[in-house]
């Protein structure tokens, strides 16, 4: 198994991304230890693992609060012996964020994602790089978006955001790195099969006055594959990405956009 007798967590686990990641962790071995803001989502994620023979534990808690990031970080260090992994999948309910050009966004709109995700991503990274720098050893796995990297219209503090937690993977890692601890940055396109992406092919496509169906073939259309990556996909590479058999990637931002984007 691939995380066999790690202890990792994840940071809004109870989300679509988070929660298939969670799952693709405890498949592999892993203790998994699953933390976000609705206790009810948490405990349905862990009842699937719990029922398909793995270990989890929830904690219910805001990635924006640094005293109970730092308390939970704490505990599982504590209790488990040691935060070997950790995968932070924070988001936003997107309406009055995406959808509208820049020139007609309000501060707030701009605001609110620069904000939170690179706030949350600060706190829960900083957490388990200072466990893992104590112990010489760990992983610490972000995710973003390709239009961190494109040219897209509509997207509000979004892209900004998503650039700034890039920046902040990859200064974790320079610093963490002599350590013993790695940190990668995930870059998808949007996930089709996520309520979250459904609604926010709805909002680009009301801008544009197309169905949400025709805009995400349009998103398709422009992968190299003509297919967007699933939630599965994505929750495959980060549990490879978080095993030692990808030790020597540290730094990087893992391209999982089908080409979307070419490197």
């Amino acid at each position: 198994m691939l995380l066999e007798n790690k202890n990792a967590v994840v940071h809004g686990a109870g989300g679509a991304v988070g929660a298939a990641v969670a799952r693709a962790f405890a498949a592999e071995g892993a203790r998994v230890f699953l933390a976000g803001r609705t206790g009810s989502a948490l405990e349905a994620v862990a009842g699937k693992i719990r029922a398909a023979g793995g270990v989890a534990e929830v904690a219910t808690l805001d990635a924006l609060d640094e005293d109970a990031v730092e308390a939970h970080a704490d505990a599982v260090s504590r209790t488990a012996g040691s935060l070997d992994v950790s995968f932070t999948a924070v988001s936003l309910p997107q309406t009055g964020i995406q959808g509208s050009r820049l020139v007609d966004l309000p501060p707030a709109g701009f605001d609110l994602p620069i904000a939170t995700y690179t706030r949350a991503n600060f706190l829960t990274t900083r957490a388990a790089a200072r466990r893992m720098t104590a112990q010489g050893s760990g992983v610490i796995l972000t995710i973003t978006a390709s239009p961190s990297r494109t040219a897209v219209p509509l997207m509000g503090g979004m892209a900004p955001a998503w650039a700034a937690v890039e920046a902040l993977s990859r200064g974790l890692a320079a610093e963490a790195g002599p350590h013993g601890v790695r940190v990668v940055c995930l870059n998808a396109a949007g996930m089709a099969d996520t309520p979250q992406i459904a609604e926010v092919y709805g909002l680009h496509a009301d801008a544009r006055g197309i169905s949400r169906d025709a805009f995400q073939a349009r998103m398709a259309d422009l992968t190299l594959r003509k297919q967007l990556p699933t939630v599965a996909e994505i929750a495959d590479v980060a549990t490879f990405v978080a095993s030692d058999r990808a030790r020597g990637m540290t730094g990087a931002i893992a391209n999982l956009t089908g080409g979307l984007i070419a490197d």
